[in-house]
């Protein structure tokens, strides 16, 4: 006997009126089909009120979707965002550094320019000015206290000129190169500078400790005098500085004197200026008019 799905449908009624159900179904909705078509063709807009119901049937269901797409969307900008904002944020760390070094560099050379206007305006004054000069290395042995100049014989600088910054006194010049010139600063230990106190004219002298420090020893001993903050100037004694540069602040007082710090820091001048000893200059100006009548003829022979 053959198989039941290989049998015709005239072995069956029941699989006869299915299959002519079908057959009927098809046709008539085709049969409405053609007539749906030839009546929105014949009037347009018949169907508005089925399509704006239809609208509003699917209406929640497009709102949620819409609503998923848009949060899904705003999810994955906040992951975009997240990620580009380490590198958004790096970039702007550097641009902020970069910001500060230049600022940094600006601030160094307004400092450096304020420096030179006032060695300018010194230069100006009565004291001979040799050289202006930087100041490009300094010692590493702990008791003694050398810096070296970028102007040294050739500048016309020779070994006991005066050296100061703006600020103040930095040392004298101790040996000269051609080029280049060792100064020997104030806080050497072999470094002794006459000073006396501003206001006063108390008379000390300013010892190098080799420390960074001076010590204030004062010339007549008893009862001691200063107080802390103390400010002390070269008092033109001994030569090489004429008086009146700023020396030293005191900041500790002792049973002899005290302990003072440098005015001008030697670490922080970016330029210095190399001047003619005192001495000769006040040695010139104490010349006698006798030596100045005998003076030609001394050269004429």
């Amino acid at each position: 006997m053959a198989p039941i799905s290989s049998r015709r449908s005239g072995h069956s009624r029941r699989a006869q009126y299915s299959l002519f159900t079908g057959y009927a179904l098809a046709v008539l909705g085709a049969l409405i089909g053609a007539a749906l078509l030839v009546v929105s063709l014949w009037n347009p807009g018949a169907f508005s009120g089925l399509r704006s119901a239809a609208a509003d049937t699917v209406k929640p269901g497009g709102s949620a979707g819409a609503e998923t797409r848009a949060a899904t969307s705003g999810v994955l900008d906040t992951i975009a965002a997240y990620w580009r904002a380490g590198s958004q944020n790096e970039g702007l760390r550097r641009e902020v550094e970069l910001a500060r070094i230049r600022l940094a560099e600006a601030e160094a050379l307004e400092q450096e320019n304020r420096e030179l206007k006032t060695l300018l305006g010194l230069k100006q004054g009565e004291t001979q000015t040799i050289a202006v000069a930087r100041l490009i290395g300094s010692s590493a042995t702990s008791g003694r206290r050398f810096a070296y100049l970028d102007a040294g014989a050739s500048s016309g600088v020779a070994p006991g000129m005066p050296v100061r910054s703006a600020q103040g006194v930095i040392g004298r010049v101790l040996e000269t190169g051609n080029s280049s010139a060792r100064v020997m600063l104030l806080t050497d230990s072999e470094s002794v500078l006459p000073v006396k106190r501003a206001g006063d004219d108390l008379v000390a002298f300013a010892e190098g400790r080799g420390d960074g420090k001076l010590r204030i020893r004062l010339l007549n001993l008893g009862i001691n005098p200063l107080k802390k903050g103390d400010f002390f100037v070269t008092s033109g004694a001994g030569g090489y500085f004429r008086p009146g540069i700023a020396a030293a602040i005191l900041e500790e007082v002792t049973p002899d004197g005290g302990v003072a710090h440098v005015v001008a820091d030697p670490a922080a001048a970016t330029a210095v200026m190399v001047e003619q000893i005192w001495v000769a200059q006040t040695v010139e100006a104490a010349r006698s008019p006798q030596e100045e009548a005998f003076a030609p003829e001394a050269e004429d022979e």
